[in-house]
């Protein structure tokens, strides 16, 4: 019985299959290691660093299916298009993370090992040296303020005459009623003045809105939640 891969595919060899999953791997590992290393915010997920491991190796079998033949290419689109994602990417850098893997796979998968290996080399360390250097960082830092307070609206001005006192600028984003129309929630995003602290504007606030409830979320444009 033969068992030689270049019969039943005609495209790939056994060797090419080994160099092409391993060199994926490879890859892929190290830029999940980047990511780990230069992941900053409280939605770091193992499963995500596991899954861009496994997507750069499966892109790279695609391809040796794939290979130059255009009918297996629009096969696999047709079986692949059934698939759907029910998660949602908590970033923007993640989604830059998962097509860096899938162009990994695609080089990898069509034996282009050595751009496989300058690419990731290259973009990893710009990734680094993003990170480290912490390019393109605003250093304006933002707060969302959530002010609960009756529905008349000398308390509305009494709330904004505190924004104005604590803050360089603030802008009324939306108002909601709640509790049957009982309170008005007023949400809105301001830059404190310098020197002037979260709690101070909190304080101030609960002192002008009859002590209903006062949020203020701090950093919410440079953090996720």
């Amino acid at each position: 019985m033969n068992f030689d891969f270049q019969d039943l595919s005609g495209t790939f060899t056994t060797l090419d299959i080994v160099v092409a999953l391993s060199l994926s791997f490879v890859l892929s590992s190290i830029i999940g290691w980047v990511y780990k290393f230069t992941h900053w915010n409280v939605s770091y997920s193992q499963s995500y660093v596991q899954t861009l491991v496994i997507v750069g190796m499966v892109i790279s079998l695609v391809m040796l299916v794939v290979g130059s033949n255009i009918a297996r290419a629009f096969a696999l689109v047709g079986a692949l298009s059934v698939v759907r994602f029910r998660n949602a990417i908590k970033e923007t850098r993640d989604v830059g993370f998962i097509f860096l893997v899938m162009a990994v796979g695609m080089t990898t998968g069509t034996r282009f090992c050595v751009l496989a290996v300058a690419a990731t080399i290259a973009i990893c360390l710009v990734i680094v040296l993003m990170s480290k250097f912490n390019w393109f960082k605003l250093d304006v830092q933002r707060q969302v303020v959530k002010v609960q307070v009756p529905p008349e609206q000398e308390f509305t001005a009494r709330v904004e005459d505190v924004l104005i006192d604590k803050c360089k600028e603030f802008e009324l984003v939306s108002t909601e009623a709640v509790r049957a129309g009982a309170l008005n929630e007023l949400y809105y995003t301001a830059q404190l003045k310098k020197g002037v602290k979260p709690a101070e504007l909190i304080s101030a606030l609960s002192a002008v809105n009859t002590g209903q409830r006062v949020t203020v979320l701090t950093g919410y444009d440079q953090t996720d939640i």
